[in-house]
């Protein structure tokens, strides 16, 4: 008598389990983004240029030296980078600033960077600007006009061996004017 009980209350469980999956499963409902809205998505890593020259060590420092580092050479170069800035602005207004630090414990690698920028839906104007040595001028600079769709996601990525920015969405229409790598 007891197999039979079991089994109808395991079966009540099951169904109150499945019951609250269904439900949650459905309500409430979620919504990624506000009808008007587009999100914007910055995403990239990049390693600055080096901080400093390479030069010869003078013989008197290879003396100094141990033999057995004598064997690397005779140039020595820094391995730290440069901090990477990126700006993002969309019809004039500044969208995005951050100056990004290079990862690494000698900040030798790469400055990585993902954002999500939501924004209103419509045709925009948006203009991305990299820096990556030290200097005050901007050496990459993409601008383009974009239609961005309510609900859609627009990604932008960098890749310098490309010339720089690339606006990828599957539902935009571009007009674009790129400066590339000054």
């Amino acid at each position: 008598m007891a197999k039979p009980l079991q089994y109808i209350s395991q079966g009540l469980f099951y169904a109150l389990f499945m019951g609250v999956i269904g439900y949650f499963s459905t309500l409430p409902p979620y919504t990624h983004l506000p009808p008007d809205e587009t999100l914007i998505k910055l995403s990239f890593r990049h390693a600055g240029q080096h901080v400093g020259e390479c030069r010869e060590r003078t013989p008197e420092e290879l003396a100094k030296m141990p033999e057995y580092q004598r064997k690397g050479g005779t140039k020595v170069c820094p391995r730290g980078r440069s901090d990477v800035v990126v700006e993002l602005e969309m019809d004039g207004k500044r969208l995005y600033h951050e100056i990004l630090r290079p990862s690494g414990l000698a900040h030798s690698s790469n400055a990585n960077i993902y954002r999500r920028i939501p924004v209103k839906a419509g045709v925009h104007t948006l203009k991305a600007r990299l820096k990556d040595h030290p200097g005050d001028d901007f050496n990459y600079v993409s601008e383009e006009t974009l239609t961005l769709a309510p609900g859609r996601i627009l990604v932008i990525d960098f890749k310098a061996a490309t010339g720089g920015f690339i606006f990828r969405n599957k539902n935009i229409t571009t007009k674009t004017q790129s400066e590339g790598n000054k």
